[in-house]
């Protein structure tokens, strides 16, 4: 089993988002020993925004290529993903710009788009300061988007570990953590 782990968080270790995708895949790890796991941290080397490349041989198209290839050849992705103000970061952005890729992971056709890259699974470690579940649930255009744009990619087994509140109180964080953890736990025997 290949897996590509992605973390976005800019919080180092003080990260929720980095210390849950962290421990997703050492579940995962630890139920399939022969995992081999492929690490980008999107923050500590962070992908430029997309722009059109004119030169196929230029150090831009080969660092895309060598995204897209780490994507394409995953069965699994795990992705640190915190809610930056009701969304994700930018720098993960620029990595869905790099595997959103026309003819490569979806295509158009006469009956509308047709995801290629079906087949992964996606866990998405989201970290969240404040409670998006009841009344602030308009204000999510975090995991929407992430479930629209795995989606589209032709994805259909995207999960979610939450830890919402963390910058609430440290009880509420306390609370996230744990819940979360269980989250994960659970996860864990479906990657298997």
């Amino acid at each position: 089993m290949k897996l590509l782990h992605l973390d976005a968080s800019s919080l180092g270790q003080h990260s929720v988002s980095r210390e849950l995708s962290a421990a997703i895949v050492a579940q995962i790890a630890q139920a399939n020993p022969s995992v081999n796991v492929t690490y980008r941290d999107l923050t500590a080397h962070p992908l430029p925004h997309w722009v059109p490349v004119v030169d196929a041989d230029s150090d831009a198209a080969k660092q895309s290529q060598g995204v897209l290839d780490e994507f394409l050849a995953a069965d699994v992705v795990v992705i640190g993903a915190p809610m930056y103000n009701f969304s994700i970061p930018s720098q993960l952005k620029a990595w869905i710009d790099r595997v959103s890729v026309a003819g490569k992971t979806f295509r158009y056709t006469e009956n509308g788009p047709e995801g290629l890259a079906g087949g992964k699974r996606v866990v998405i470690a989201s970290s969240r300061g404040g409670i998006y579940a009841g009344p602030m649930a308009g204000l999510d255009f975090q995991e929407p988007y992430l479930r629209a744009v795995f989606g589209f990619l032709g994805i259909q087994d995207v999960a979610f570990v939450r830890a919402e509140g963390v910058a609430v109180s440290a009880e509420t964080k306390a609370k996230a953590l744990a819940s979360a953890r269980d989250t994960i736990g659970s996860l864990a025997v479906k990657a298997a």
